[in-house]
């Protein structure tokens, strides 16, 4: 069964952190793009990371740059996502998602509709 498996979301005091994963069963992320995106209530889905198929091409949005650090773990097929400094604009429910490359790709992709699967998300909220 292809899926990804988000974990990690909660609740913290603004300056906080938390850790969000997204482990992929029925297929490697390897020949994925991957991104993590983000939807408010009464907002529309935005791209917050992206990386590229290849791996050597990022992107964050500027939102949460330089607060927000993309990992992957490859043994275990799962990929992160580490944030800091977390903002009360920065609740949203979070999202993985992975994009399939018939061949090596080397953009990174941030319109959500261009995804194959997706995680079920995981509620993240920042309030004091």
């Amino acid at each position: 069964q292809v899926q990804l498996v988000e974990s990690g979301g909660g609740s913290v005091q603004p300056g906080g952190s938390l850790r969000l994963s997204c482990a992929a069963s029925g297929f490697h992320l390897d020949f994925y793009t991957v991104g993590w995106f983000r939807q408010a209530p009464g907002k529309e889905r935005e791209a917050v990371f992206s990386r590229s198929e290849s791996g050597g091409n990022t992107w964050y949005s500027d939102s949460v740059k330089g607060r927000f650090t993309f990992s992957r773990d490859e043994t275990e097929n799962t990929v992160y996502l580490q944030m800091n400094n977390l903002k009360p604009e920065d609740t949203a429910v979070y999202y993985c998602a992975a994009k399939y490359e018939a061949v090596h790709a080397f953009e990174f992709e941030t319109d959500w509709e261009e995804y194959d699967y997706w995680g079920q998300g995981t509620q993240v909220t920042v309030s004091s």
